[in-house]
Order: structure tokens, then C-alpha cells, then sequence
């Protein structure tokens, strides 16, 4: 424990921030030699001041920093430091990658790995094709990273986890923090087979502005960041945005034109992210930066089959499916489509609905659910 010492006091100086501190360990490699240097070695670094020289002099090690290690160690938390063998090679190469990672879970054989972010209230659309693209990438040796949250970056993990991939939240809040807290079960499945990583001391509890500074993470540890389903003000395009400014690529699923959830999407396309279909137009865009050929998708092997039983539906069933598409539409305009009686209509729902067949959104919208 006592190493990271000398990383959690250079952090706590005043003034010195992730841009600063990647300069001083590119000159320095470790803190331990920053704090040995003399002033004019300092002062050679860009950024450095004589004030700030005084200030790292003068730093100890915060109380608030010693206790937050002690609760790293207490709960078995992995430290990554940018001296570290295993931080990220991606991730190093951003203008201010964190100086230090906690980590539950393992980051090595994370390469190669994109990035999957959208809205946090995803349509069934939005959702089912995540969850399949993630599943494609995985299947293909793609590690999926996202961060976590409710809508899209759940799916992504959701879609690698049922591939059996790797995939990594990066979470805007400490590990000891879980937010939000209906994904604590999907928390422990990713670290299980691959991990939860953190810039923020354990016990950080999730405000607006890390969130931000969170995103420059999920794009700097990717080759690219696929955007899905992103409102025009969305915090996905704070990702793309800053994956550009990373030197990565950009892409983006496009989403129905009539809706205001994939307005920001359609400006990324419009503006030169690749438009994405498949998971292999990914693949085909990231194939220069691979290391090793990436297959198709395997077949399944084994004897087992799936054998489904027909459903029957009645004349009024299928002229309600008929009107139905992955995209949610409101139970009025199903109304107005049909020339049906609401109490008429409602109860064909209700049966599609038992049936498995259709998928009902907050608000009175449906949708056909996802097909396995």
C-alpha cells in the first residue's frame, strides 16, 4: 500500500492536474523522482512554476487520501498506476489519462476494445440493437467498454456478457459507490470475467460533473466509440467529441428519422462518423489497427436445438402486429391506425403482450421485443 504513497501525494498538489502530472511522470517516470528533482529540472516541464514547485515541496499525504487506500487494501481493490505494466497502452496515450486506476476485476487481454454509449432512455430499438451488436463484437474478440449507466451502456454490457465477452464499465462514481444501483448485479458480473474501473476514490459518490471527465475514459481505453441513439444535447457526444480528439474513430447507428432520440446520432453520421449496420463494418473500419485477423461470427456448435411452437393469432392480432416495429409507438396512434375502440384494443395488447410477442414502454408504447 505504502508505494502508492508517493502517486496519491503528487495528485493532491494544488495545481497539478491529470495533463500535468502525465507530463512530470513522461519526464520524471515515477513521483518518487519528481519530488527528488531540482528546480531546474522542474522547470523544464511545461506548466511548471516556481509556485508550483514550492507547493509539491511542501505536500504530505492527505488524510483523506490515507484512508482511502487503507479501504482499497480493506476491500481488495486493484491500484493501476501509470507506471504500471498493465495500465492501459490507450489509455496512456491521451493528453491526461488518470494517474492512477482502482479496479475490480482484471483490464489485461482488454485489447482490442471499442467503445458502445447512447441514451440513458433507450427505445426497444435501441436497446435490442445494442444488445446484439455488442453480442457480434464480443463473438468477433472485441472487448466492450461503456459506462454503465441505464439505457444503452447497460445493453452494451448486457449484449458482451451474453456473448460471453469481455467487457468493462468505466463508472463515474467510486467502486464503492455503485450507480446506479439497480445495475449491482451487472456491477459483479463484469467483474467477474472482466472489469469495473474508477479515476474517483472508493467512496465518490456520483455527481453531474465527473460524468464528463468519466466519458474521456470510456473513448481514451477504445479504438473507437459507437454512439447509439444520442438526442442532439446528449452526454454520448461528449464521448465521440472527445474519441476525436483522442485520434479515434467515430461511429454511429442510425436510428428512425422521426425520432428526436437519434437526432445527435444522425448529426455524427452527417458530420463523417461511419454509419454502422453490423459489426462488421466496425471491424472492417478498425481491421488497419488489429492485431490478429477477426473472423466471422462462429457458428453455434452442439446438438442442441431450439425448437419454437407456432402462435396462433386471430385476425385482430395480426392487424395489430402489422402496425407494430422495433420503434415504440403510443397506444393513441394505434387508435387512430386501427379504427379500433381503446377498451377493444387494450385487450388485444394485453394477449400479445402474455404472449411474449410485443413489448410495452413507460408511457403506453409498444414495441416488438427483441429476438433471440
Amino acid at each position: 500500500m505504502e508505494r502508492y504513497f508517493p502517486w496519491f501525494i503528487l495528485k493532491h498538489v494544488p495545481g497539478v492536474g491529470n495533463l500535468l502530472f502525465k507530463r512530470l511522470i513522461d519526464r520524471f517516470r515515477t513521483p518518487d523522482q519528481v519530488f527528488q528533482a531540482s528546480d531546474g529540472s522542474l522547470l523544464s516541464v511545461e506548466g511548471i512554476t516556481p509556485r508550483l514547485i514550492q507547493a509539491i515541496r511542501k505536500q504530505k499525504l492527505p488524510d483523506v487520501a490515507q484512508k482511502d487506500l487503507e479501504l482499497v487494501y480493506k476491500n481488495k481493490i486493484g491500484l493501476i498506476t501509470l507506471a504500471d505494466p498493465d495500465y492501459p497502452a490507450l489509455l496512456k496515450e491521451i493528453p491526461d489519462p488518470p494517474p492512477c486506476l482502482y479496479v475490480l476485476g482484471s483490464l489485461k487481454n482488454s485489447y482490442p476494445s471499442i467503445a458502445v454509449v447512447g441514451s440513458r432512455n433507450a427505445t426497444e430499438y435501441g436497446l435490442t440493437t445494442t444488445r446484439r451488436l455488442c453480442s457480434d463484437l464480443s463473438l468477433r474478440g472485441m472487448t466492450v467498454i461503456s459506462g454503465m449507466a441505464r439505457g444503452i451502456d447497460t445493453a452494451a454490457h448486457e449484449g458482451a456478457l451474453r456473448a460471453k465477452g469481455r467487457t468493462i464499465a468505466v463508472l463515474g462514481s467510486g467502486l464503492q459507490r455503485i450507480y446506479p444501483a439497480e445495475n449491482t448485479a451487472l456491477y459483479h458480473r463484469i467483474a467477474e470475467t472482466g472489469a469495473v474501473v474508477s479515476e474517483l476514490p472508493l467512496m465518490t459518490g456520483p455527481d453531474a460533473h465527473q460524468f464528463p471527465q468519466r466519458n474521456r475514459i470510456i473513448s481514451g481505453l477504445t479504438l473507437g466509440t459507437v454512439v447509439v441513439e444520442a438526442s442532439k444535447n446528449s452526454g454520448s457526444l461528449i464521448t465521440a467529441r472527445m474519441a476525436l480528439e483522442q485520434g479515434r474513430e467515430v461511429f454511429a447507428v442510425p436510428g428512425n428519422i422521426h425520432s428526436f432520440k437519434s437526432t445527435g446520432t444522425h448529426t455524427l453520421i452527417k458530420s463523417g462518423a461511419r454509419l454502422v449496420e453490423h459489426a462488421q463494418d466496425i471491424i472492417d473500419e478498425l481491421s488497419p489497427f488489429l492485431t490478429r485477423p477477426v473472423d466471422v461470427i462462429p457458428k453455434p456448435t452442439g446438438d442442441v436445438k431450439i425448437c419454437r411452437q407456432p402462435v396462433l393469432l386471430t385476425p385482430d392480432e395480426q392487424s395489430v402486429m402489422a402496425e407494430l416495429s422495433p420503434y415504440p409507438i403510443h397506444v393513441d396512434d394505434l387508435v387512430r391506425k386501427l379504427s379500433l375502440r381503446t377498451g377493444k384494443l387494450s385487450s388485444l395488447l394485453i394477449q400479445l403482450e402474455l404472449k411474449g410477442l410485443i413489448h410495452q414502454s413507460a408511457g403506453n408504447y409498444y414495441s416488438l421485443p427483441e429476438r433471440s
